[in-house]
C-alpha cells in the first residue's frame, strides 16, 4: 500500500525555474522563476554560464559555416571526392543459413556487396553468437561477458549514433569472443512509451483522419503493436545489417508478457517498500503530450532576450523573453504594489505577494493586503527572506500551483494552491468566464490587455531567461499539480555515489564521475506516472466498497492498493480494511510507467528476473554497460538504483559512455536539419532523390522539409556512395570517443572503404604468392629467415599489443590505428614490396620462409580486423590454408583465437626494429632523391657509403628491401676507401652515411644546371640577410640567446645547402660531354 502524500522542500528544489525574475527569490541563480522546471545540476548558476558559453560557441561555428555556403566555398571544399566503384554481386545461389562458396576465386576487386552476401544467416545458424558455443571453442576460458544493447526505440530506424554504439559494442564482444569468453550480448527493442504513441496518432490522423480519443484504449494498443511489428523488424534488420553478434534467441521487447511482469513485480516491491507512494504535487507538465515527464525529459533554451518560438498547438509564433510589471492596488487605501513576471497569465492564480522582511520600500504594508484586480480576491503582503530585495521590483508574485518556488512559500504560510492552467493548456473555470478554455498563451495577451484597460500594466522589457522545454515535443513545460506515482531516490542515489567513491562501478571517461556526483547528490524523487495509453499500466488500483468514503479531491493514496493482479488487490485490500473480498471493488489506474522505468530493469529483466534463471545467474551483474554519454541520467544512474534496489547487486561493473555524434559541420544530427542518416545508406549507397524521399515520407512539419531538403543538397550532392558495413564500423571506431563530440564526415566512410580494398589487394597477392602445393606451419612453428621477415614479424606483435591495450581502455581509437598501420605501413607498403624479389627470384629455402611468414601475417592481422570488420575479415580468412590437423577446430575467424600478445612474444625484436628505421631513413633520402629529378620508372644504380661499421651491416642485412622500397637498379654498398662513381646525385642520409643515384643519362644537365644556379642565388641571399642580422651594433648585448643560437643554426645549415649545391653543380658539370 502506497504512503500518504508527503511534501518535501526536495521536489520543489527540483522543479527549478528557468527564465527572468519577477521581483526574485535569493539564491536563484536564473533570472526568472516562472518558467518552469530546468535541466538538473548541483550548480545552477554554472550550468547557465556553462550552456550559454558552449551555445555561443556553436552559434559561431554554423554562422560560419552559412558564411562559407553562401560563398560557395564550403561545399566544394566539403565535398567527398569518389568514383562510383563496379558492384560485384555474389551470384551462386545459396540458401539462407549455408555456408558462403569460398573455393571460387576471388573477383578482381573489394565490393561490398559481394563479400557481405550470406555470412551473417551462416554465423546466425552456427549459433556463433549465443553463449552455448563456447563450450565448442578449443581455447575456451571459464569467463563470461555479457552485456545489453541500448534497446532503440520502437518509434524509427536507427541512426549513426546507434550504429557507433552498436560498432563498439560488437567489437568488444568480438574481441571477448575470440579471446575464448563465453559471451551473451542481449538485443531488445524499447517501447518508447510517449514517442511512440505521438507517431502513431500521427499516423493514423494522417493516414485515416482518426484521432487517439476515437479510439477505445485497446483498439488504439493494437494500432500500436501493429507498428512495433514492423518497425521493430526494421531495427533488427539493420542490426544483422551491421554485423552485430547479438544473440537473437535471448531478444526481448520491453512491452513482451515476461518483460511486463518483471516491471509489474519492480513496481510492487518498490512500493511495499516504502519507496513508492502516491502524491499531489508539482510536475513537470507537457500540455501538448497532456502527460508528466522527468526533469531529465526537459530541455532549457537560453534565451537572450525577445524572441519568437514556435508552440506545439499554436499558428503563430509565441513571443518569449519578455518580463512585465504590472501592479496590485493596496487594499483599504490608496496606493499599488508593483511585481514583475515572465508569465503574466499565472497572476490568476497568484495568492499572495512576497517581500524581503528588510526591504525598506514595504516595510510599512507588512500584513496588508492587495486586491486582485480580475477575481477581487484579497492577497495578502507577507515577508520572507528568501526573497532578493535586489531583482525586479523586490516583490514576488506568488503562485503556488505553477511554481515550485511559490509552492514551498505555500507550505511554509498556509497559502491556498489555485491551478489556473488545466492539463491541456487551457485556462481553468477559476479564471472567470472570459478566460475559461482560452489556450495559456494567447490567455497572456489578453491579460495584458484587461491589466491595461484597468491602469495596471507598467511596462514589458527584454530579460535574458532559460526557457523550459519538453525533449519529446518541444512543448513548454508547465509546472502544475498533479496526483501522480513517485519513486524516492534520495537512499538509492547515495548507495549509487558510494559504488563509484568506493570504486565498485568504474566510470570511463573518469570525468563523468564528478557530473555523476552532481546530479546524483541533488535528485529528487521520480514522478512515475505518464497519462498515456501505450506503455505498462500502473499496477495500482483505486478500493472502494461499501461504506467507504472516497472524499479526496487530490486523488490521494487512502484508498489505493498495490498488487500483481486484481485477485492479490482484493486479497491485500480486504485484509487491509477488514472488507469481505467480494464486496470490495477495484480500479486499475489508468496511467502508465514512465518509459526510463521498464528501461532501468533492463540488464537483469532480459536474464529472465524475477526468477532465478540460469541465465541470471551466469550473466548478472553484466560485464559492461556501454551507451550514449547523453544518457548517464536517463537511463544509466537508474539502471544502477533499480538494479541494487531490486537484486542487491550492481547491474554491471564498468560503464562506458561514448562521445555524441555531430554532422561534419558539428551541428547536432537533427531530421530538420536533414542530416540525420540511415547506416544502411552509408552501407548500401543512396541517391539524393532516395535521401530527398526519405524527408518527404517522415513526419517532419512541411516547414522543416525545405530546410532539411536543402541541407542534403550541400552535404550530399551526389548522394553517398556504396562504403560497406565493414568501412562504416571501422570509421566509427576509429574517431576519439572518450572525450569531445565527434564530427563525422562520411568522407571519412570513404577512406575506411579504400582501406578495405588495400587489404583485399594485399590477401589476394598472397593468396596467388603462397600457390597450390604451399604447406603452412603451425604458428608456433614459423621461423623467420631474413632481417625483413623478423622486422614484419615484430610489428605484428607490437601491433597486438596495441589492440589489446586499447581494447582493455576502451580506447577504440587506438586499435584502429595499431590495426590500419600494420595493414598499410609494415605489411602493405613495406612487406609485401620487400618480399616480392624473394619469392620471384631468392632461393628455395628464403622462399619458403617468406610464404610462412606472409601467410602468419595475413592470418593475425585478419584477426586482429576481425572485430572491427567481421565480414571482410571472414571472406579473407575462410580462404586462407590451414596447418595439416587444425580444419575442423575453427569454423570461422569470429571464434578463432584473437592474436596474443603473450604467444606472439618471442617474435618482439627490438634490434631489428631499430636497424629498421636506419632503413627507412636511407629509403625517404633515395626517394626524395628520385622525385627531385623525376624518375618515375627509371632504376638508377644505387650506391651507399658507410663509415660505420653497423650502419653497413645493417644495409647488408636489408638489401634486397632497400633495393625494392628504394626501386633501384643494382645496389652497392662502399667503403670509406672506395669512391662514388661520376655521375650520380648525392643524398646525405647522416654524417655517416651518404647515398648516391646514378643518373647520368637520366635527366636533362642543363636544364638540372638551370635550376641549381637559382638555387645558388636564393640560398646566397638567405645567407647574406642572416649574416646582415649579427651585424647590428651590440649584437651579443641585445639581442636575445635564443633568437642568436636560432641565427646561428640558420647561417650553419644554409652554409651547408650551398655547398652541397655547389658540389651538385660540379656533378652535374662533370657529366657534361667534353667540347671538341
Amino acid at each position: 500500500m502506497a504512503c500518504l502524500c508527503r511534501y518535501g522542500s526536495s521536489v520543489a528544489l527540483r522543479l527549478r525555474c528557468g527564465g527572468g525574475a519577477r521581483g526574485g527569490w535569493l539564491g536563484r541563480s536564473y533570472s526568472s522563476r516562472e518558467a518552469g522546471p530546468a535541466h538538473p545540476d548541483s550548480n545552477p548558476s554554472r550550468l547557465l554560464r556553462d550552456k550559454s558559453e558552449k551555445e555561443r560557441r556553436q552559434r559561431e561555428r554554423l554562422a560560419a559555416i552559412h558564411a562559407e555556403n553562401a560563398r560557395g566555398t564550403a561545399c566544394e571544399e566539403r565535398q567527398m571526392k569518389w568514383t562510383e566503384k563496379e558492384k560485384i554481386v555474389y551470384s551462386i545461389p545459396t540458401k539462407p543459413g549455408e555456408k558462403k562458396d569460398t573455393s571460387v576465386p576471388l573477383p578482381a576487386g573489394y565490393s561490398p556487396q559481394y563479400v557481405e552476401a550470406c555470412w551473417y544467416a551462416w554465423w546466425e545458424k552456427q549459433g556463433f553468437f549465443q553463449p552455448e558455443y563456447h563450450s565448442r571453442i578449443p581455447h575456451a576460458v571459464e569467463r563470461t561477458y555479457s552485456l545489453c544493447i541500448p534497446p532503440p526505440n520502437v518509434t524509427g530506424s536507427l541512426h549513426l549514433g546507434h550504429a557507433l554504439t552498436v560498432a563498439i559494442e560488437d567489437s568488444l564482444a568480438r574481441w571477448r569472443r575470440m579471446q575464448g569468453c563465453k559471451v551473451v550480448w542481449v538485443p531488445g527493442c524499447d517501447h518508447a512509451g510517449i514517442a511512440t504513441q505521438a507517431v502513431v496518432e500521427k499516423r493514423l490522423y494522417r493516414e485515416k483522419g482518426v484521432r487517439r480519443q476515437d479510439l477505445s484504449r485497446e483498439e488504439f494498443q493494437h494500432e500500436v503493436w501493429r507498428w512495433k511489428e514492423q518497425k521493430g523488424d526494421e531495427i533488427y534488420h539493420q542490426l544483422r545489417k551491421l554485423g552485430a553478434s547479438l544473440d537473437w534467441e535471448r531478444a526481448c521487447f520491453t512491452m513482451d508478457r515476461k518483460f511486463s511482469s518483471a516491471v509489474t513485480e519492480a513496481f510492487v516491491r518498490l512500493q511495499e517498500a516504502g519507496l513508492i507512494y502516491r502524491g499531489h504535487r508539482l510536475v513537470n507538465w507537457s500540455c501538448a503530450l497532456n502527460s508528466a515527464i522527468s526533469d531529465i525529459e526537459v530541455d532549457s533554451v537560453q534565451l537572450t532576450g525577445r524572441t519568437l518560438l514556435s508552440v506545439p498547438g499554436y499558428q503563430e509564433k509565441i513571443p518569449f523573453g519578455t518580463m512585465v510589471t504590472f501592479a496590485y492596488p493596496l487594499e483599504g487605501e490608496e496606493g499599488e504594489i508593483s511585481v514583475a513576471t515572465t508569465r503574466p497569465e499565472t497572476m490568476l492564480g497568484d495568492v499572495a505577494i512576497i517581500v524581503h522582511p528588510e526591504d525598506p520600500r514595504y516595510t510599512n504594508l507588512h500584513g496588508r493586503h492587495a486586491r486582485h484586480p480580475f477575481t477581487g480576491r484579497l492577497l495578502p503582503i507577507l515577508t520572507d527572506p528568501l526573497v532578493d530585495p535586489h531583482l525586479g521590483t523586490g516583490a514576488v508574485k506568488c503562485t503556488p500551483a505553477h511554481d515550485p518556488r511559490d509552492f514551498e512559500v505555500s507550505l511554509r504560510h498556509a497559502l491556498p494552491r489555485l491551478s489556473v492552467i488545466g492539463g491541456e493548456g487551457t485556462m481553468t473555470e477559476l479564471c472567470g468566464d472570459w478566460l475559461q478554455g482560452v489556450k495559456r498563451f494567447e490567455a497572456r495577451q489578453r491579460v495584458l490587455d484587461a491589466l491595461k484597460e484597468r491602469g495596471l500594466y507598467r511596462s514589458t522589457q527584454e530579460h535574458a531567461m532559460l526557457l523550459p522545454l519538453c525533449s519529446r515535443s518541444g512543448d513548454v513545460v508547465e509546472p502544475l499539480l498533479k496526483s501522480q506515482w513517485f519513486l524516492r531516490c534520495d537512499q538509492m542515489a547515495r548507495r549509487a555515489m558510494e559504488a563509484v567513491d568506493d570504486g565498485q562501478l568504474d566510470i570511463i571517461p573518469s570525468f563523468h564521475k564528478k557530473t555523476w556526483k552532481n546530479w546524483l547528490s541533488n535528485i529528487s524523487d521520480w514522478c512515475i506516472s505518464r497519462q498515456l495509453w501505450w506503455g505498462h499500466q500502473i499496477p495500482a488500483y483505486r478500493v472502494s466498497f461499501p461504506g467507504s468514503c472516497d472524499k479526496q479531491e487530490d486523488d490521494s493514496d487512502a484508498l489505493w492498493v498495490c498488487g500483481r493482479n486484481q485477485k492479490e488487490v482484493k486479497r491485500s485490500a480486504a485484509k487491509k480494511f477488514g472488507i469481505p473480498e467480494n464486496l470490495i471493488t477495484v480500479t486499475q489506474d489508468t496511467d502508465v510507467l514512465d518509459t526510463w522505468f521498464s528501461s532501468g530493469l533492463f540488464p537483469f529483466a532480459m536474464l529472465g528476473w524475477p526468477e532465478q534463471t540460469p541465465d541470471l545467474h551466469e550473466f548478472y551483474p553484466n560485464s559492461l554497460l556501454e551507451t550514449g554519454s547523453d544518457l548517464i541520467f536517463f537511463w544509466v544512474a537508474r539502471m544502477v538504483m533499480l538494479g541494487q534496489e531490486l537484486t542487491g547487486q550492481l547491474p554491471f561493473s564498468q560503464v562506458f559512455l561514448h562521445s555524441m555524434i555531430r554532422d561534419a559541420h558539428g551541428r547536432k544530427m537533427s531530421k530538420s536539419l536533414g542530416n540525420v542518416i540511415d547506416p544502411l545508406d552509408v552501407i548500401s549507397g543512396v541517391s539524393l532523390q532516395r535521401l530527398h524521399e526519405k524527408v518527404q515520407e517522415g513526419n517532419l512539419d512541411p516547414r522543416e522539409i525545405s530546410i532539411a531538403l536543402e541541407g542534403q543538397k550541400r552535404d550530399f550532392p551526389r548522394g553517398i556512395p556504396e562504403c560497406g558495413t565493414d568501412a562504416l564500423r571501422f570509421a566509427l571506431c576509429s574517431y576519439r570517443c572518450q572525450g569531445d563530440d565527434i564530427n563525422l564526415d562520411v568522407g571519412q566512410v570513404v577512406t575506411a572503404r579504400h582501406f578495405c580494398n588495400k587489404i583485399w589487394n594485399a590477401v589476394k597477392f598472397a593468396l596467388g604468392a603462397l600457390g597450390d602445393q604451399f604447406e603452412p606451419l603451425p604458428l608456433q612453428e614459423v621461423s623467420p629467415a631474413s632481417a625483413v621477415d623478423r622486422w614484419v614479424l615484430s610489428r605484428l606483435y607490437h601491433a597486438a599489443v596495441e589492440c589489446e591495450r586499447g581494447f582493455e581502455h576502451y580506447d577504440f581509437h587506438a586499435v584502429t590505428v595499431a590495426v590500419h598501420s600494420f595493414w598499410l605501413h609494415s605489411f602493405c607498403d613495406v612487406y609485401l614490396e620487400s618480399v616480392k624479389p624473394v619469392l620471384q627470384t631468392g632461393s628455395t629455402e628464403q622462399a619458403d620462409s617468406a610464404r610462412q611468414v606472409l601467410l602468419l601475417c595475413v592470418g593475425q592481422a585478419l584477426s586482429l580486423l576481425a572485430p572491427f570488420m567481421p565480414y571482410l575479415s571472414e571472406e579473407l580468412w575462410q580462404r586462407l590454408p590451414r596447418p595439416a590437423g587444425q580444419e575442423p577446430s575453427y569454423h570461422s575467424i569470429s571464434v578463432a583465437p584473437y592474436p596474443a600478445p603473450s604467444q606472439l612474444a618471442h617474435w618482439n625484436s627490438p634490434e631489428e626494429e631499430a636497424n629498421f628505421l636506419f632503413v627507412q631513413e636511407v629509403v625517404r633520402v633515395v626517394r626524395s632523391l628520385r622525385a627531385e629529378y623525376q624518375l618515375t620508372k627509371a632504376r638508377p644504380e644505387l650506391y651507399i657509403q658507410c663509415s660505420e661499421l653497423r650502419f653497413r651491416e645493417i644495409l647488408e642485412s636489408f638489401s634486397t628491401p632497400v633495393q625494392a622500397l628504394c626501386r633501384s637498379g643494382a645496389l652497392f654498398l662502399l667503403s670509406t676507401l672506395e669512391g662514388a662513381p661520376s655521375g650520380c646525385a648525392v643524398g646525405i642520409v647522416n654524417d655517416s652515411c651518404q647515398v648516391y643515384l646514378k643518373i647520368q643519362g637520366l635527366v636533362d644537365l642543363q636544364k638540372e644546371l638551370a635550376k641549381l644556379g637559382g638555387r645558388m642565388e636564393r640560398l646566397q641571399a638567405q645567407l647574406d640577410q642572416a649574416v646582415a642580422r649579427t651585424w647590428v651594433q651590440q649584437y651579443e648585448e641585445r639581442v636575445p640567446q635564443h633568437i642568436r643560437e636560432e641565427n646561428t643554426r640558420r647561417i650553419s645549415s644554409t652554409k651547408t645547402e650551398l655547398e652541397r649545391t655547389q658540389q651538385m653543380i660540379e656533378n652535374f658539370r662533370s657529366m657534361l660531354p667534353e667540347r671538341d
